[in-house]
């Protein structure tokens, strides 16, 4: 009894922020306050911020200081408002403090009157970074990167090597991996931190540098290089512009938010929007992203009506099909959309060969098939009971009527895992976002592939060749 609640204890999750707002107004000296902060991650005392009022918030960053602060506030998502608690010199100082990344995250957060008023009062070499960083289109890696690296030349000796890491730690703490230049200050290859710290004062630093380590450039799109970003397990991966010269470089937490960024952006495309929305989003905004695909098919809706309406005499007749047409439109669909998000993964990979498509439509197919096989025959068997026992229709016409729902259902299975998989691909190969362009329309051609086979088969089994 005693070990379980050792063990609930232990398990027991600690809520920080509650904690970091009683010592905050617990009114102990400025000193001592500092020390225990010290103690809490920078997350959760900028979780604490908002719990906060304003002459809390000022009194902690003048005790915090402004290195701190500039840490702290990395982390927060609604920069904005905590900027305009502060004069711009305050506010300037802070974000001199951050990476580059960092700051031009916060910067985009305020208006622009007051960006250019904190970004004036920033030191040179801030505003050169920030300008680099910002001259990026923001679908370019180069966007995404961080000025925040250790650079050493490939002469040094490795004590002058040892000495040069201590003299840019001060101002660069992303030390694990020490990047290597040339002659001609081109990037020449990279040194993990922990073989610099073993090596031996008579070895050459020339046999610790890695010159075939990864890199990406500045101009390459997030979508071509996000694949090599991930393949490697790196602290930070070097970013080169066109003169092959190191300009900054993408951290494993760059790589996680970008990532996490590419991830929501296709989740919307998947659903027919051009890009995210955002939970503060204003109703028209929301209505301009969604509205024109909704118009498109709307139309394409409307053939789908069309279409069965050309079968309004077989659902006359065949009243009972109607109940089972939400399933063939339905599972239609779902294996559609399964395909589709396949293909569109498989795709990112932009040295994919013909012959590598071509494996992939036919492995879809077949597991459409397959998937459809057995639902049909599943499909075939409840479908035959219920329309015998629960609607009292006779054995024959029970089972005719399953069997027609089991072909139709493998049959709308198979069409749509090849819809699925042909349309994103064929609008890959013209150039047209495939997750943009094939989300909503698959559902509605899926729709028109699962209304024309079901129809299709009663019309031709069930009223011509069985006259049910």
């Amino acid at each position: 009894m005693e070990r379980e609640i050792l063990s609930e204890e232990v398990v027991k999750e600690q809520n920080y922020v509650e904690e970091l707002v009683e010592l905050i107004r617990s009114g102990m000296p400025a000193e001592k306050l500092s020390e225990e902060i010290d103690n809490y991650h920078d997350n959760d005392i900028a979780d604490a911020l908002d719990e906060l009022d304003q002459r809390e918030r000022r009194k902690l960053y003048q005790i915090l200081g402004v290195e701190r602060v500039s840490e702290i506030f990395a982390y927060l998502d609604d920069v904005g408002k905590y900027l305009d608690e502060l004069e711009p010199e305050r506010a300037a100082d802070i974000i001199e403090n951050m990476d580059a990344d960092d700051a031009v995250d916060v910067l985009e957060e305020v208006d622009e009157e007051t960006r250019q008023q904190i970004f004036e009062l920033m030191d040179e070499e801030s505003q050169e970074d920030i300008k680099l960083i910002c001259s990026y289109d923001e679908d370019q890696i180069g966007s995404k990167m961080t000025t925040n690296f250790i650079e050493i030349s490939r002469r040094l000796t490795i004590k002058q090597a040892m000495r040069e890491l201590i003299a840019q730690a001060e101002e660069h703490d992303n030390i694990t991996t020490l990047y290597v230049r040339d002659d001609d200050e081109t990037f020449y290859g990279a040194i993990n931190l922990k073989d610099l710290i073993i090596a031996r004062t008579h070895q050459e630093l020339e046999s610790l540098i890695s010159q075939s380590y990864p890199y990406v450039r500045a101009q390459e799109s997030v979508a071509e290089c996000i694949e090599r970003l991930k393949d490697y397990a790196e602290d930070s991966i070097p970013v080169l512009n066109e003169e092959n010269k190191l300009i900054g470089v993408i951290t494993s937490q760059d790589i996680v938010e970008v990532v996490d960024d590419e991830m929501a952006d296709d989740y919307a495309k998947l659903a027919g929007l051009t890009e995210e929305e955002e939970l503060e989003e204003g109703i028209l905004a929301s209505i301009r992203k969604r509205l024109p695909w909704l118009a498109i098919l709307l139309v394409l809706s409307m053939g789908v009506s069309a279409v069965v309406g050309m079968f309004e005499t077989v659902a006359d007749e065949l009243a009972i099909l109607t109940s089972f047409q939400s399933l063939i439109l339905g599972m239609a669909g779902n294996v559609g959309t399964q395909s589709l998000a396949v293909t569109i993964r498989v795709l990112m990979d932009e040295n994919l060969k013909a012959k590598q498509k071509l494996a992939h439509i036919g492995k879809e197919i077949r597991v459409g098939a397959l998937n459809g096989l057995i639902l049909g025959i599943l499909s075939f068997g409840f479908i035959g009971v219920y329309a015998c026992l629960i609607k009292g229709r006779s054995l024959e016409y029970a089972f005719a009527v399953s069997a027609c729902v089991g072909v139709a259902l493998l049959l709308a299975m198979l069409i749509s895992s090849f819809v699925g998989t042909i349309v994103p691909m064929f609008f890959h190969k013209i150039h047209v976002d495939p997750a943009v362009a094939s989300g909503p329309l698959i559902t509605t051609v899926n729709d028109l592939v699962a209304v024309v086979t079901y129809y299709g088969l009663a019309w031709i089994f069930l009223l011509n060749m069985l006259h049910l």
